[in-house]
Order: C-alpha cells, then sequence, then structure tokens
C-alpha cells in the first residue's frame, strides 16, 4: 500500500474520527399537579397528603387544618387543585370555597367530606366547587378526579349528581341551550362554545344564564350534574 493513503480495510476507530457525537433529545416530563389539602383532622390530612405524594404526577404542597388557614395558603402557593372539607373550625369549607373563588375565580376546588345530605352539595357547588366527593372513594377515583378537574372539567359522582337532582324540578331547554349545555359540559369557555357554533360570546352568555334560570342553579358544576341525573344531556 503506498504511503499516505488509508486502506479500506483499516477503518477509523471509534472514538477517534471528527464526527461530533449525536445529542440524545430529553423530552421534559409534565410538571406536577399542585394539590392543597384541607382537613381539621390531622390523621386525614397526613393520610391524603401520603397517598397523593405517592401518585406519580401529583404533589401536595401545603396542609390547612381549618377555612381561615386554608385562604391564607391558597393564597401563599396558588396551589392548582384544593381537596376542601366541609365542617371545620374558624371558617367552614363552604364559606372558605366561596371566599377562594370570589378573590380567584380560576380556583379548582374538590370538596372532599364525610357529608352527603343534598343541602352539603348544594350549598357547596353553589359557592363555587368543581367537584363533590365522600371520602369513602376509591384512591383511583379520586385521582382521577383530581387529574379530570385540573383539565378543567367537572366530576360528580352518580350518587352525589343524583341527590343533587332531587331537588330539581323537571324542566325543559331549547335546542340551543342544550347544544351550549353540552359543550359547557366538555369543559369548553363560554368563547370556545360560540367558536364552535358560530354564535356570538354575549349570546353563548344569554343562552347560559337561561340555562341557569330553567335549572335553578348558579354554577356550571351544578348545571351539568342536574343535566346528567335528568338524563338532559342524553336526549
Amino acid at each position: 500500500m503506498a504511503n499516505g493513503k488509508k486502506s479500506a480495510d483499516n477503518p477509523r476507530r471509534p472514538g477517534t474520527g471528527s464526527a461530533h457525537p449525536v445529542p440524545v433529545t430529553q423530552v421534559p416530563s409534565e410538571p406536577a399537579i399542585r394539590v392543597l389539602v384541607v382537613d381539621d383532622h390531622t390523621v386525614v390530612r397526613d393520610g391524603l397528603s401520603v397517598i397523593i405524594d405517592q401518585e406519580a404526577g401529583l404533589k401536595v404542597v401545603a396542609q390547612a387544618a381549618n377555612g381561615r388557614q386554608a385562604v391564607d395558603l391558597w393564597n401563599e402557593h396558588r396551589p392548582d387543585i384544593t381537596l376542601m372539607d366541609l365542617q371545620m373550625p374558624l371558617l367552614n369549607g363552604v364559606d372558605a370555597i366561596r371566599e377562594i373563588r370570589t378573590a380567584h375565580p380560576v380556583a379548582r376546588i374538590i370538596v372532599l367530606t364525610t357529608f352527603d345530605g343534598d343541602e352539603d352539595i348544594y350549598r357547596a357547588l353553589r359557592a363555587g366547587a368543581k367537584s363533590y366527593l365522600l371520602k369513602d372513594v376509591r384512591r383511583d377515583e379520586l385521582f382521577h378526579c383530581i387529574r379530570e378537574v385540573h383539565a378543567g372539567k367537572y366530576f360528580l359522582p352518580p350518587e352525589v349528581a343524583a341527590k343533587l337532582a332531587g331537588r330539581q324540578p323537571a324542566v325543559e331547554l331549547t335546542a340551543r341551550e342544550l347544544e351550549v349545555l353540552r359543550l359547557l359540559s366538555e369543559g369548553k369557555s363560554n368563547k370556545a362554545v360560540g367558536a364552535q357554533l358560530s354564535i356570538a360570546e354575549v349570546t353563548v352568555k344569554s343562552h347560559v344564564r337561561a340555562v341557569f334560570s330553567k335549572l335553578n342553579v348558579l354554577s356550571r358544576t351544578e348545571a351539568i350534574a342536574v343535566a346528567n341525573r335528568t338524563g338532559l344531556l342524553h336526549t
């Protein structure tokens, strides 16, 4: 072989060439859903915190022992989800929900309690809760609820929706009102509903007010619960 020439039988050894290594692209993981746990019983708070922290994608950022502390810690941590008990000292759960939601309408709050009376459910949802769970809820259902509410949806177990709907008289909605209600149940905003139906946002708001009035509710959560229980969304 002539000097200065490289033989095809002697390929370049790995690591000695001039080619740059191909960088490995790392896909960033989704940030964990940050949870505030509110309950006046220490063992409940600690137990919930343990199981939530064990679930991938969820993280407890603070615990509150009463409603007043819940409001303060919400303002401090701005959690993605709040699990709120109802009967607590200093400030009860309903009033805490109302205070948080009045100042921060984007707050996503899930009631987690032992009280299953229709009036308890009614008052909590009117205050702005996005879901209402009982403390005997299965772990997987709790995690599912947290993720659904975090995604902007509403979550009411059938037995809770049944109690709430039992307070409502039979109603009839127009075809357009039903369309709007169906889209609201999918978590869509008024603007998104208007875009999908090709109507103005102010018109959507008018339909929403009409739905609320006919169903005798004050929130989307209540409206969707009543509609599901009475079969309005299945027509």
